[in-house]
Parts: C-alpha cells; structure tokens; sequence
C-alpha cells in the first residue's frame, strides 16, 4: 500500500499497488498506474498524460476522482493484456492474495477496472494515430 500523493508528477512509471492515500496521479505527465485496492480524495487533479486503471468493485471511485482534466472509461480491448500482464507481474513478485484472487476470476473482475484517461493525453494520441494511418497510405 503506497502513501498520499502517490505517484504525484509520475512522468514514466509502470506501477501496481495494492492501496493509496488521497491525491493519488496528481499533475501525473506519463507512466501507468494501476491501484487494486483503496483510494482516497481528490485522485487525478492536474493529470495530463499517463494512464491509470483503477479496480473498483464497489463503485466508489466516481466520488473519489478529480474529473477536472480526466475521463473515467472501461477498460478497452486494446488494453487489456497491459492490464492482465502488470497485475500478474504484481503477483509473481508479491505473492499477493488480492491480484490471485483478481486474476482467478478475470472476466468478472475486468468489468470492476475503471481507466482513467486524460482528456488532453487522449487527444494528442488519436491525432497520432490518424496521423499515422494518413501517411500508412
């Protein structure tokens, strides 16, 4: 379980953490964050890039985000097997009984995960990828 202001200016890191305080991914740049316990107040002030994912199974988060500068979305097709592979990576080196018991019922679970996307971060991304696709032709 990791403190308050978790992850504050994250410009890189890929973390998985069990629990945080309040103001956790404040001004956070880059990096993934993922949080499979509790949270506290004020999640996500400021956040401009990066991208969090957020296991929430008693559909407490809403409340507890900064929605300012952020979309709160279920988590897509595409991102998915990061997921899956960042929680597992967590057990492998933690023994953890919640991400066991997380991927023991992944389908069910998944439905509980909630990412947290930065409206500006998820704006410069799809030009990206536009722009990629126009000169692919």
């Amino acid at each position: 379980m990791a403190g308050e202001r978790f992850c504050i200016r994250n410009s890189g890191v890929k973390t998985v953490v069990e629990g945080i305080g309040n103001h956790g991914c404040e001004y956070m740049t880059g990096g993934t964050v993922v949080v499979l316990g509790k949270f506290g107040i004020n999640f996500a002030a400021g956040m401009s890039g990066g991208i969090a994912y957020i296991y929430d199974p008693e559909n407490k988060f809403d409340n507890c985000c900064n929605k300012a500068s952020v979309d709160l979305e279920k988590v897509p097709f595409e991102d998915v097997t990061l997921l899956k592979n960042l929680i597992s990576n967590h057990l492998e080196y933690t023994d953890s009984s919640l991400a066991h018991n997380i991927l023991e019922n992944w389908d069910d679970a998944l439905e509980a995960f909630i990412k947290v996307y930065p409206r500006d971060f998820k704006r410069v991304i799809e030009e990206r990828k536009k722009m990629e696709a126009s000169t692919a032709e």
